[in-house]
């Protein structure tokens, strides 16, 4: 197993790509909206442009690692171990004291990487649940299930089931907050903002 690697796909997952594009934006992501770095709250302060580069870069982080420990001849162990670095690198970065995203776009990269069908079949319930909802989180909390779900059906109980049930389960523990507020009925929702009526 190489060790390096998978410290090195640390590092790159812990490479805050939200907070410097905030900042080439003028702002810190991390003073308004959700105080978030993800692509979600860099879209709501820095636009959309911002927020899908935050997005791109940030799903990067979880597929090229893998990418490369794979083209490099790595063990399976390996690579999956690279992908599953990355991600906690991300989400618990050491250049901002271990406090980072919730993991969603890198965790697109590490799913991608596992198998693009699960992927669909994760962004078809995304899209469905926020549609419906217009909750962001309750999209993303589901989907990363449901690739968990569809990753076990494709696979079995196994190495890929094990990394996607491991990223799952921490997207889930990040969005605690949310899933709180989710019960109380008091998340932010995009659809309540739509259908509210007109203040006088």
């Amino acid at each position: 197993m190489n060790y390096l690697a998978i410290f090195l796909a640390y590092l790159a997952g812990s490479i805050p790509f939200g907070l410097l594009l905030g900042k080439m934006a003028g702002i810190d992501v991390r003073d308004s909206g959700s105080r978030n770095i993800g692509a979600t709250n860099v879209t709501r302060l820095a636009g959309k442009k911002f927020g899908a580069f935050t997005l791109l870069l940030d799903a990067a982080k979880g597929f090229l690692p893998m990418v490369v420990a794979q083209a490099a001849g790595a063990a399976s162990s390996t690579v999956l171990l690279c992908g599953s670095a990355a991600f906690v690198g991300h989400c618990y970065p050491v250049y901002l004291r271990f406090r980072g995203g919730k993991g969603v776009a890198t965790a697109l990269g590490v799913f991608l990487f596992l198998d693009l069908i699960a992927v669909a079949g994760g962004i078809a319930v995304f899209v469905v649940a926020v549609a419906l909802s217009g909750y962001v989180s309750l999209g993303s909390i589901m989907a990363a299930a449901t690739v968990s779900l569809l990753v076990w059906l494709q696979y079995g109980v196994g190495a890929y089931f094990y990394l996607a049930l491991f990223v799952t389960g921490l997207i889930w523990l990040k969005h605690h907050g949310n899933i709180g507020r989710l019960l109380r009925g008091e998340e932010k929702s995009f659809k309540k903002k739509k259908d509210a009526p007109p203040t006088v």
